[in-house]
């Protein structure tokens, strides 16, 4: 069954087929796995050579490949008669709007959760955690506003001295806020992709030109990861005067994609339980049944390094 979804780093690589296996060359080495047993490849690499015979290959093994400048998918490759799944696509077309209502519910309740449980571990006595909890447990349609705006307030008095207003056109942290997002969205859309979920059918947000609606769905319950690690970066740079996205805070961005979380009783990299969280979405989409969907909710975090 084909299952893994590959991803090439590698900043000078090389890929090729043979013998109906993948072939990655890199400073770091030669790596190879059966193309059987591949769902999609995501080359995020700057300086990557594909040969013919590897996309020839790729196209006879149904074998989507995504092809990323600055980490965000720029264009995907399929073979010709797989422009799309056309049954995955029939069913996030038709969805019933109660389902999708239903599916949102799940993701902004596991959202909510994680905002609570971090702002928790930043400042446990802070008066905004109990109107928090409250919320988290009702269907109020402005549920994830109000959460938003109670978690940022936890967020201010802890690591921003109460001055910090969450603004996506603002700078200063906020800047490292949309960085970080930015990122977020990118790894989800390629995840969307390489499992063949058209990103522009979403479940809550709209569609509009150039948008992908279903990545913003998707990706809300991982927002509480990267303020976690912008929370640390904060915490160690209250006195730096300077525009606050410097390379440096970048690479520490970029550094959440190698933590470790706990999802479905299991550790696995940040960068996987995304990837599970999708299939599972996928699983439920297919099935029309809300139940397979398991949108990822924090407990501890294991930071790389």
């Amino acid at each position: 069954m084909s299952y893994h979804i590959i991803s090439i780093d590698s900043e000078k690589s090389s890929i090729t087929a043979a013998g109906g296996r993948l072939i990655s060359q890199s400073p770091e080495g030669t790596h190879t796995i059966p193309m059987e047993d591949v769902a999609a490849i995501i080359i995020t690499s700057f300086q990557c050579t594909l040969s013919s015979q590897f996309l020839i290959e790729a196209a006879k093994q149904r074998i989507g490949v995504i092809l990323c400048e600055l980490y965000r998918p720029a264009c995907i490759v399929l073979p010709t008669d797989r422009a799309t799944d056309t049954e995955l696509l029939r069913h996030l077309a038709h969805m019933p709007a109660q389902f999708r209502k239903r599916l949102w519910q799940k993701t902004v309740d596991a959202k909510c959760h994680n905002q609570y449980e971090l702002a928790r571990s930043w400042n446990q006595t802070h008066p905004a955690l109990d109107k928090i909890q409250h919320l988290i447990h009702t269907t109020k349609e402005s549920k994830e506003g109000e959460v938003a705006k109670l978690y940022w307030s936890i967020f201010s008095d802890t690591h921003a001295h109460g001055t910090f207003t969450r603004r996506q056109n603002a700078a200063g942290i906020n800047s490292l806020l949309n960085y970080a997002y930015a990122v977020l969205l990118s790894l989800v859309l390629r995840n969307l992709l390489a499992l063949g979920l058209d990103p522009t059918f979403g479940i809550f947000h709209m569609p509009r030109a150039h948008a992908t609606p279903l990545a913003y769905d998707l990706m809300e319950p991982f927002r509480p990861v990267f303020d976690a690690n912008i929370a640390r970066w904060v915490s160690n740079h209250r006195d730096d005067s300077a525009e606050p996205l410097t390379k440096e805070a970048k690479k520490h961005i970029l550094s959440t994609l190698l933590c470790e979380v706990h999802y479905e009783e299991k550790w696995v990299p940040l960068r996987y339980a995304i990837e599970l969280s999708i299939r599972s979405f996928r699983e439920a989409v297919l099935s029309s049944l809300v139940t397979p969907y398991k949108p990822w909710r924090i407990s501890t975090i294991k930071w790389a390094g």
